[in-house]
């Protein structure tokens, strides 16, 4: 499995997945530090990589286009460090690697890892407030 770091994330954490064993890649390195979402998504997907993110956009954009892939790791804390950084997703790694090969979109906390499988559907309507837009997994 190959990660692809978007630009929030420190671009120290490819050193330091590396050291632990695993692959990884920063857009920031490949020359798309000024990349659309769109655009990563679509590096993820044409080079079997798993997008990992801050952005909440990227769950939007693969409800909203059907998408089977690219898995996308959403990590929702703020102000890590590299070395941090990437001692989530070797935990995301070892938990869910199969899930990972598969498609889904990932969103981790300090305390809980959700998953759903891809592709996702955007909700129909809803007067719900506590919606987020996404229907729940099959």
């Amino acid at each position: 499995m190959k990660y692809l770091l978007d630009q929030g994330l420190p671009r120290s954490t490819v050193e330091y997945l590396r050291e632990l064993g695993i692959e990884s890649e920063h857009v920031g390195n490949l020359g798309m530090a000024q990349a659309s979402d769109s655009k990563i998504l679509e590096a993820g997907r044409d080079n079997g990589w798993v997008v990992v993110t801050l952005d909440a956009d990227f769950h939007a954009l693969l409800a909203h286009s059907h998408a089977t892939t690219p898995s996308v790791v959403r990590i929702r804390v703020e102000g890590m460090k590299g070395d941090r950084v990437a001692k989530f997703i070797q935990q995301i790694d070892q938990t869910i690697h199969g899930e990972l090969s598969a498609g889904v979109a990932v969103t981790m906390t300090e305390r809980r890892l959700a998953l759903r499988r891809l592709p996702l559907l955007a909700s129909v309507s809803t007067n719900d407030p506590n919606e987020n837009g996404l229907t729940e997994p099959r």
